[in-house]
């Protein structure tokens, strides 16, 4: 009996941390980043406007012939603060504007996950969401945390796994959806699909 050749996957995003957490559980996905214009694609919730981008980059991708044959995953994320749907802040002014906002308050991170099978063109999405307590950075800490670059490049101006680390007091939910991709979500829509996590594991070396 031969095995089955591991299925090719592929990543629709170009965010470091996503890739590195699904490196961490034994994947090895290409990255290939779908270009979509966020801020074309509308909805009336911050989650679902998380699952509407997560489901338009995954589809630009695998409708791409070079990843013929793959699973796509696209993810991305929001916060939302009110009812309001933050993504990347523009510049320094809005970070820092944001961090004063979200200060001492809980918000939600929400992230799209849509994985698509190239092979049969069907797809499964959902969206995660973990609830984020933020602590109370002073102006001081804000400001040096603004000047340090790291909250332009990422959803809600802030990570977990980052500089920002000392102002998030605790999450009620997924750390990696805050990250960027929850893994548990992900292995529950490759089954949707009949495909099991597993079986895109990467071989150990010895």
């Amino acid at each position: 009996m031969t095995d089955q050749p591991r299925r090719r996957l592929v990543l629709a995003s170009q965010s470091p941390a996503r890739l590195g957490l699904l490196r961490q559980a034994g994947l090895d996905p290409e990255v290939i980043v779908s270009g979509v214009d966020e801020d074309a694609v509308t909805a009336p919730t911050p989650a679902d406007l998380a699952l509407a981008l997560a489901e338009a980059k995954a589809s630009v991708v695998a409708a791409k012939p070079e990843v013929r044959g793959a699973l796509v995953i696209g993810c991305d994320s929001v916060l939302d603060l009110d009812g309001q749907a933050l993504g990347k802040p523009a510049d320094a002014e809005e970070a820092t504007a944001r961090w004063k906002a979200m200060r001492s308050r809980t918000g939600t991170l929400q992230t799209g996950h849509c994985v698509y099978d190239t092979n049969s063109g069907r797809y499964a999405s959902a969206t995660a969401s973990t609830v984020v307590r933020f602590g109370e950075p002073t102006d001081e800490e804000i400001a040096a945390y603004v000047a340090s670059g790291e909250p332009l490049h990422v959803a809600g101006a802030f990570t977990l796994d980052g500089r920002s680390a000392p102002f998030i007091d605790g999450i009620d939910g997924d750390h990696g959806n805050v990250i960027g991709i929850s893994l548990p979500l992900v292995r529950r829509l490759l089954a949707r699909l009949g495909v099991g996590i597993t079986e895109l594991w990467t071989p150990r070396e010895n």
